[in-house]
């Protein structure tokens, strides 16, 4: 017989627990984190700060992400984003500048409700 042996819990970077956690501290000492996966690039695990903040971190896979929840005190999985989690949410000015990418720059597109 042989003894089966547990899996070793995922690694994740110092410098990702250490974001995540200043993240959690800086918008109300709680968060939520939805876990998406996004192909061979890992899991990005997005955050909504108490207040609303948004915040993201992209780890290998989703053992990772669920390590990085567990790991992080005050912040708690998502099954996914509900009507719930999505009405707290208020990006920082500009945040959708950064996630549109080329097309923020456009002139035919109408502006963020929120800038």
């Amino acid at each position: 017989m042989s003894a089966s042996v547990a899996p070793a819990p995922p690694q994740l970077p110092g410098s990702v627990i250490d974001s995540v956690k200043g993240f959690v501290a800086e918008h109300g000492g709680a968060a939520t984190a939805v876990l998406q996966p996004i192909g061979r690039a890992g899991v990005r695990v997005t955050l909504v700060g108490s207040d609303g903040i948004l915040g993201d971190r992209v780890v290998v896979d989703l053992a990772a992400a669920r390590r990085l929840v567990e790991i992080v005190d005050g912040l708690t999985e998502a099954d996914e984003w509900d009507r719930e989690l999505t009405s707290i949410v208020t990006p920082r000015r500009g945040h959708w500048a950064k996630m549109a990418g080329w097309v923020a720059g456009q002139t035919r597109f109408p502006k963020a409700r929120n800038e």
